[in-house]
């Protein structure tokens, strides 16, 4: 059942366009310094931020009054004498975001806290491909989930889809695997839940959540790359993701992979995506008796009873991702690798034969997602975070009337 959305946040007098620039950065630049240092003095936030000790009072009574942030329960002194810091924190008790990821065989519905983490979420096996019958689902499935935890707030959905997704206009211009194109999904989830809706690609979304809530927080350089069905990259640096001319960055299934020998829907041989995707992975395993259907995560499982055909299967490919990753450092040359994929997420050896594959000698730290256990979900409701942590003041409601 459609859901109304939180009203906007009344506005008595509309700045200039640098007064209302400056106030969002500088909302933004506080929230998220609180996020990361919470429960922190707002002396200290004015240290870490630069800002004015006056500017840095002023936003934060207005964060509090969003119900974004609250003051923290017992005051901190300095050396034990005059008067107490009271410090502030997140409030990550009023609002959630929903968050929808569409994957090949099932579509993810989440709801996520301002910390980013996963309060409730629910796989919906697809019964078809059909993108209304899929985003319709997708839109129900939130509801059911908002109907377990009453009385809370939801500021928005988030939908995150591999292929190539223009953010900007919220539609999915290509899915080869799902076979859609030019599908309005902003709108489609929109008019479901009747709620604001925010659509980037899944990888995009992944580098947005590493950077707000997971290890590569404060790195200058972040190359995020997704290894599912859909094989594709992210790429963000000082705290932007490169999106491109209608969201196009980060299309790399059909880059070519040194030793690859799949043939490629295209017509060549050793596309990534067609050599990595986990489609091939459970074919080989099937092929070779492992498992007998089509889920990544019974190969998983065989390796982790010992078997040393799975084991073997999940380390070749790990060291074609590291070797995938490596033609990426060459031209990126990022601070930071993050990579999602089945085996690095859940295994030791898989992460070291990436990493051997990658080699020392190019520099970037390389390391597994930050949310093994829920990162299909945490692609969704980041999507939402991202647009939060920007542009708070316009994207979280007034929990209390605006004086007169």
């Amino acid at each position: 059942m459609p859901r109304t959305a939180a009203p906007p946040l009344p506005v008595s007098s509309v700045p200039r366009l640098a007064d209302s620039d400056r106030r969002r950065t500088s909302a933004s630049v506080i929230l998220r310094s609180v996020l990361e240092h919470g429960p922190v003095a707002r002396s200290t936030i004015a240290r870490l931020t630069g800002l004015s000790p006056a500017s840095v009072t002023e936003h934060c009574a207005r964060l509090t009054g969003l119900g974004l942030i609250r003051e923290a329960a017992v005051p901190l002194r300095r050396n034990g004498v005059g008067r107490p810091h009271v410090p502030v924190d997140l409030d990550d008790s009023r609002f959630l975001v929903g968050g929808v990821h569409v994957a090949v065989p099932y579509t993810t519905v989440a709801l996520l806290d301002l910390r980013g983490r996963v309060v409730a979420r629910r796989e919906l096996k697809h019964r078809g491909l059909d993108p209304g019958a899929v985003l319709t689902r997708a839109g129900d499935g939130l509801g059911a989930l908002l109907d377990e935890v009453p009385g809370c707030r939801v500021l928005g959905v988030g939908v995150a889809v591999g292929g190539w997704v223009d953010r900007d206009s919220g539609v999915v211009v290509e899915h080869p695997l799902l076979g859609w194109r030019d599908v309005p999904v902003r709108e489609a989830v929109g008019v479901r839940t009747g709620l604001p809706v925010h659509v980037d690609g899944h990888a995009r979304a992944l580098v947005n959540a590493e950077r707000l809530f997971g290890r590569a927080r404060g790195s200058r350089s972040v190359l995020q790359l997704f290894v599912g069905n859909v094989v594709d990259a992210a790429f963000a640096t000082h705290d932007e993701v490169h999106h491109g001319p209608r969201s196009q960055a980060g299309a790399i299934a059909h880059l070519p992979l040194a030793g690859g020998t799949e043939r490629c829907d295209c017509g060549r041989v050793g596309c990534l995506q067609a050599e990595l995707s986990e489609r091939t992975l459970c074919r080989r395993a099937r092929e070779a008796g492992v498992i007998d259907g089509v889920n990544p995560m019974h190969v998983l499982a065989a390796a982790d009873g010992g078997n040393p055909v799975a084991v073997r299967l999940l380390r070749e490919r790990a060291r074609m991702v590291g070797r995938a990753a490596g033609l990426l450092l060459d031209v990126l040359n990022p601070e930071r690798v993050v990579v999602a994929e089945v085996g690095v997420l859940f295994r030791e050896d898989c992460l070291a034969a990436l990493r051997e594959e990658v080699g020392a000698g190019r520099g970037a730290a390389v390391s597994r997602s930050s949310f093994p256990e829920s990162v299909l979900a945490v692609a969704g409701g980041a999507v939402a975070l991202d647009v939060l942590y920007r542009d708070p003041l316009a994207s979280a409601p007034s929990i209390s009337p605006e004086p007169s």
